[in-house]
């Protein structure tokens, strides 16, 4: 590997699917406030995310809405305002 090429950030980080309880071991330089113990003992930073390929439909074959935010709830409710009303 090229000497110097890599931000000084770079290292091993946990990557966990919250959705599927996948984990994945990954080098990058993104910021984490939490750490947590790898298959190997050693302890890595952690990074909690809501897809990744262990969850994703494209991925996986199953198709299944993941919503955490509440945007489906909030979709319905518009769609629902906007139904035209009978005629009286």
């Amino acid at each position: 590997m090229k000497k110097d090429i890599h931000p000084a950030e770079y290292r091993q980080v946990i990557f966990e699917d919250v959705t599927a309880g996948k984990r994945f071991l990954v080098g990058s330089t993104i910021e984490t406030s939490r750490t947590d113990k790898w298959e190997d003992g050693k302890e890595y930073p952690l990074f909690q995310i809501e897809i990744s390929s262990a969850s994703h439909p494209f991925y996986t074959g199953h198709s299944k809405t993941i919503d955490t935010a509440g945007r489906v709830e909030k979709f319905r409710a518009r769609a629902a305002a906007k139904k035209p009303k009978g005629k009286k």
